[in-house]
């Protein structure tokens, strides 16, 4: 049970180490340059026997995507194909944008190599592959800079054959070379998706080898697991094969965390929440309807990923976002983020623009003297945010203090689109789920998020700034695969022997994996992706396990209600068509015990710090009381406004909320009638 969470944020590194009876946090800047100096930095610190695993959460993947910073990629594919990664989908992303521009290919023109060969579209051979012509390209791959490659051919899903036998040929030439095949990547139709995907694995791989290189370098013979995008953990053999995996690494952590958290607190199975991990470069946000919500395709810096991976929506809205005033004379915040290095302008780092962070400070909402536990690794000059605030109010005619609401109101502008997204326009209800705000910044912000979208409870976790390290705490061993199907269910309902023979193989693919990470005996689970006939878009319906003759109508009939629920309408009269075969496996670990904590012993002023005035609106400043986080008691309750100090977050209750802490430490904050 003796083990460490460590997920790598934009700005600080978050540690959580479980002895098996105590848990202890830590938070230490990140490193930028290399990730695994603040890792081993905080480990030495520690001390702790080297047989004590590590379960890590790591942004080397996204932040290679998003930056451009991947390995130099060739691609391999079928004669006249080479281009379907440059052509891409008829998609635009900005409905009404006159001139719209796509980022370029992660393979450029020159490195996109076709190769005869062909198999039609029901896995029949219609030209053999040339190896001779293999042979040339992989001479010309040996003989240049290119760290990586990946094969995509037509209809491989069916027959893999041909990728096989490329891979086989170019590790002739190239060893050194790690290479990437859609077959095992991902086995399914769509041939822009799924050339695009097998391309981002093999662009992110050489760095993640790398980073995953450093990390063992520096911290030794050390266990580690690594968090993947769809809230399980792998090993780093695993993880370093399919880095495409790791793109939501940390972010993942973060849902497990809140939604196993949620669980204890709400005395339910099924807690419905909506996750709000506002770190310092961005803001991730999950719905949960009684579950962990999955995809199977989602879109990171332009480029279209279709893996399994929890459903979490991202805007760039963070602790860190810059703040500033566009040639419109409107007041922006984010994208761009000031990071680690240098920082909020009140971190004395170098930072010159302002940051939300710094409107926190300017607005009396984060305090200077327990920032950070008080510790001295950041000692916040506020008086340099403020300046830095009234230089962004003065073209507007702001006050520092005003500038500050302003930036406030603008970040939480953007965190309320982010939870419509996942949940009205999803057909949710909102003010039907209670809001979990984690990492640095999200219990900030969290009570008037919950206003501007009615939403009445907010449970704020013990320790939220560390979450995501102790989500990864909590996650269990999960292995996806996904096998192309691509017949009616018509078909399936005179004769499931197509369905029950991709269940088994892929099934029996997974169970290979499974044993060589040793996992025994794992739980199972399935879905369907199913359509109308004529559609372009499949919904995930769940299939249940062990298979028995006669799901298939019941499949069918759960699909017409998820689209109903989904999309507003049903046609049971239209085909069904079924797509593809999920499965999923899951090897359970045990998980720490939340202690229960004892009832309150003293009144909550034991726990009251000092005083200090908070603006919440543009008129004066509300006098708030201060709290600590750490001597607050069970059954302890006040008023807002107010605000709670901890080591690794900040609590802000405003005038109209009410505050208590439940037997597990939980944090929760009521919105008030009238």
């Amino acid at each position: 049970m003796r083990r460490i969470g460590i997920d790598v944020g934009g700005t600080f590194t978050d540690i959580v180490l479980f002895d098996g009876e105590t848990w202890r946090i830590d938070k230490v800047p990140t490193t930028p340059d290399d990730q695994s100096r603040a890792i081993v930095a905080v480990l030495q610190r520690l001390a702790e026997p080297l047989e004590t695993p590590i379960v890590h959460g790591t942004t080397v993947a996204t932040n290679a995507l998003l930056e451009r910073r991947g390995a130099p990629t060739a691609l391999i594919t079928t004669r006249g194909f080479r281009d379907v990664l440059a052509i891409g989908r008829q998609h635009r992303p900005y409905l009404y944008r006159l001139a719209q521009h796509r980022p370029p290919p992660l393979v450029p023109d020159e490195w996109r190599l076709e190769v005869p060969e062909r198999l039609s579209a029901d896995g029949r051979l219609i030209e053999p592959l040339d190896e001779a012509v293999v042979r040339q390209l992989a001479e010309r791959i040996a003989a240049s800079d290119i760290e990586s490659l990946a094969v995509v051919l037509l209809f491989s899903f069916l027959d893999a054959r041909h990728e096989r036998r490329i891979a086989e040929i170019v590790r002739e030439y190239a060893p050194d070379v790690p290479i990437s095949l859609s077959s095992e990547i991902l086995p399914e139709y769509r041939e822009y998706e799924r050339t695009a995907t097998t391309v981002v694995n093999a662009y992110v791989c050489p760095p993640v080898r790398r980073y995953l290189t450093r990390l063992a370098n520096g911290i030794g013979q050390r266990p580690v697991w690594l968090m993947q995008s769809n809230g399980g953990i792998v090993s780093v053999e695993q993880a370093t094969e399919h880095a495409a995996r790791l793109l939501l690494s940390g972010p993942a952590g973060g849902v497990v965390g809140a939604f196993h958290l949620a669980q204890i607190a709400m005395r339910t199975p099924t807690p419905h929440i909506i996750t709000l991990d506002m770190g310092g470069t961005s803001t991730d946000v999950a719905l949960c309807p009684g579950e962990i919500p999955t995809t199977a395709e989602t879109e990171i810096g332009g480029v279209p990923i279709r893996l399994p991976m929890i459903d979490i929506h991202t805007v760039g809205a963070g602790g860190g976002s810059l703040a500033r005033v566009d040639e419109g004379g409107a007041l922006r915040i984010g994208p761009q983020s000031a990071g680690a290095l240098p920082g909020p302008v009140c971190y004395g780092r170098g930072g010159i623009i302002p940051t939300v962070t710094d409107a926190n400070f300017v607005a009396g909402r984060l305090d200077a003297t327990h920032f950070l536990g008080g510790r001295g690794d950041i000692r916040p000059n506020v008086a340099a945010a403020r300046a830095a605030l009234a230089a962004l109010g003065k073209p507007l005619g702001l006050s520092p203090e005003a500038a500050a609401l302003g930036v406030l109101q603008v970040a939480n502008a953007i965190m309320a689109r982010a939870v419509r997204r996942v949940s009205i326009e999803r057909g949710h209800d909102p003010r039907e789920y209670v809001l979990v705000p984690f990492g640095g910044a999200g219990p900030l912000h969290a009570c008037e998020l919950a206003d501007a979208l009615g939403i009445r409870r907010v449970m704020v976790p013990p320790s939220p700034g560390v979450l995501s390290a102790l989500g990864l705490l909590l996650a269990d061993m999960a292995s996806d695969h996904v096998q192309s199907l691509l017949i009616s269910a018509d078909a399936l309902l005179h004769d499931d022997a197509p369905l029950r023979q991709t269940l088994a193989a892929v099934r029996a693919h997974v169970e290979t994996r499974l044993a060589a990470q040793g996992i025994r005996n794992p739980s199972w689970q399935a879905w369907l992706d199913m359509r109308y006939r004529g559609q372009s878009y499949e919904l995930s319906v769940p299939l249940a396990l062990p298979y028995e003759s006669g799901q298939v109508a019941q499949v069918v009939r759960a699909f017409h209600e998820m689209h109903q629920h989904r999309y507003g309408y049903a046609m049971p009269q239209e085909a069904v068509e079924v797509v593809a075969v999920r499965v999923r496996s899951v090897g359970h670990i045990p998980r720490p015990a939340l202690p229960r904590l004892p009832a309150a012993t003293e009144p909550v002023e034991t726990a009251l710090v000092g005083r200090q005035p908070v603006w919440f609106t543009h008129e004066a400043p509300h006098e708030a009381r201060l709290y600590a986080r750490a001597r607050l008691q069970v059954g302890h309750q006040f008023q807002g406004p107010a605000v709670v100090v901890q080591f690794d977050s900040t609590v802000v209750v405003p005038p109209a909320w009410h505050a208590h802490v439940d037997e597990w430490g939980m944090l929760w904050l009521e919105r008030q009638t009238g």
